[in-house]
C-alpha cells in the first residue's frame, strides 16, 4: 500500500517535466481521520480524536529535483516534511524537512545519496506490509517503523534485474532531543573521543520476481550519553533482522515476515515481531487485513494485533478508507491499537478497539 502511494506521488510530480533535462517537483499527501478508540488509562474511556501523525499513511510535503549529467549520469536532491494536518503544524520533532533531506549521485550501477534519509530496513518491507504506515498497524509495537530515518548518513541502493541491494551508514544517526520520543532520541554522535557513538548502519538484500518476492534486511543503531530508549552507551546496541517475503495469485497479494529486535538497553532484551497479511483489489474498492504479533522473549508479554480496512479510490489521487483495529494485550503488555497520536495506551493486559474513517489526496 505504502508503495502504491509513494509511486503514485513520483507519477503524478513528475508528468509536467518528463522531457526535461532537470526538472524540479513539488509532491506530497494529505491524509486525515477521525478515529474512536476505548479502554483509554485507568478509566479504561472512550477517546475520540483526529490524529496527527497518521490516517491511512502519514501527511507530507516534499520537493525533488533530478539532473541529467549525461553519460547515464544524473544529481538530484530530494527535501521531504512530515506534516499534521489536523493543527498544520511540521512534526518528526518539528524538523524542517524531517522525513528527507538528501543530495544523491546516480547511475546505471545505482544511487548514492547524502544526508537525512530511510534506513535500509524501509526499503525491504515496501511489498510484503500490506497495511503499510496506517493508524492501526505493527508500528504500534515499534515505532522505529514510523521513523526509520538517520542524520548524517551516506547511502547506497542499487536494482539490477530483480535484485535490489543496499546499504546505509550513519556517523551520528540523531541530532534531536525530542524527549523522550522516536521523533527525536537525543543520540548526536559525531565524536572525536567515543568513535562508536550514535552510530548506524544497515543493509538490505531483496529479489522481486513477476509475482512473488523476498527480503532480508539488518539493521544496527548505537547508543551514546543522553540518547533514549535504554542506549544510553556506545557500548550499547539496538539490532533489528528482518525476513519477508510476498507473492501474488490472480489479484490477491499475500505478504508476511519476521523480525527478531535485541535492545541491550532493556531489562529483556530480546522481542520477535510477526505479521501475515492480504490485500485484494475489487475495481476502485480494496480490501486489505494484517495480523501482527509482538512478544518480549522469556516474559508472558505479548501484543497481538488484528488490522480490517477498506478503501475507495474517488480518483487516481483521491480516496476515502475506514479501518478497525484490535489489540489483545497479555501479561503486563500495554501496547496501544493506534499509533497515530501518542496518548491513547490502555492498562498492562488490557485490550483494545479502534475504529477510524478517512481521506487521503495524493498530489
Amino acid at each position: 500500500m505504502l508503495k502504491k502511494i509513494a509511486s503514485a506521488c513520483v507519477v503524478l510530480g513528475s508528468a509536467s517535466a518528463a522531457n526535461a533535462q532537470s526538472s524540479v517537483q513539488i509532491y506530497g499527501i494529505m491524509d486525515l481521520a477521525v478515529e474512536h478508540l476505548n479502554n483509554v488509562g485507568p478509566g479504561k474511556d472512550g477517546l475520540t480524536r483526529m490524529p496527527s501523525l497518521t490516517g491511512s499513511a502519514p501527511s507530507r510535503l516534499g520537493f525533488r529535483g533530478t539532473e541529467d549529467l549525461g553519460g547515464g549520469l544524473h544529481a538530484g536532491f530530494n527535501l521531504e516534511m512530515w506534516l499534521n494536518p489536523d493543527s498544520g503544524q511540521v512534526d518528526n520533532g518539528g524538523r524542517g524537512f524531517g522525513r528527507i533531506a538528501t543530495v544523491s549521485l546516480g547511475g546505471p550501477w545505482g544511487d548514492v545519496s547524502v544526508g537525512r534519509q530511510r534506513t535500509m530496513l524501509f526499503w525491504s518491507i515496501l511489498d510484503a506490509d500490506v497495511i503499510g504506515p496506517n493508524m492501526h498497524s505493527m508500528a504500534n509495537f515499534d515505532p522505529f517503523f514510523a521513523t526509520d530515518m538517520v542524520d548524517n548518513s551516506i547511502s547506497y541502493l542499487g536494482r539490477f534485474s530483480g535484485f535490489t541491494v543496499g546499504a546505509n551508514y550513519s556517523f551520528g544517526r540523531d541530532k534531536l532531543n525530542a524527549g523522550p520520543s522516536p521523533a527525536g532520541t537525543n543520540c548526536a554522535g559525531e565524536s572525536a573521543s567515543d568513535k562508536k557513538a550514535c552510530r548506524a548502519w544497515s543493509v538490505v538484500a531483496k529479489y522481486d520476481a513477476a509475482r512473488w518476492g523476498v527480503a532480508v534486511a539488518h539493521d544496527v543503531i548505537h547508543g551514546g550519553p543522553g540518547a533514549f530508549d535504554g542506549l544510553t552507551s556506545s557500548n550499547l546496541s539496538d539490532t533489528r533482522t528482518m525476513f519477508n517475503g510476498y507473492f501474488n495469485v490472480a489479484s490477491l497479494k499475500v505478504g508476511g515476515g519476521y523480525m527478531r529486535r535485541k535492545n541491550e538497553g532493556h531489562a529483556q532484551p530480546r522481542s520477535d515481531l510477526w505479521f501475515l497479511g492480504a490485500s485484494y483489489p475489487m475495481g476502485d474498492f480494496s480490501l486489505d487485513a494484517q495480523y501482527n504479533l509482538y512478544k518480549t522473549k522469556d516474559l508472558s508479554d505479548k501484543g497481538q494485533l488484528v488490522v480490517l480496512r477498506g478503501t475507495y479510490n474517488l480518483s487516481k489521487r483521491s480516496a476515502v478508507y475506514a479501518s478497525l483495529g484490535f489489540e489483545k494485550n497479555s501479561g503486563s503488555a500495554a501496547y496501544t491499537v493506534s499509533g497515530a497520536q501518542p496518548g491513547a495506551n490502555p492498562m498492562p493486559g488490557v485490550n483494545q478497539t479502534g475504529f477510524g474513517v478517512g481521506i487521503r489526496h495524493v498530489f
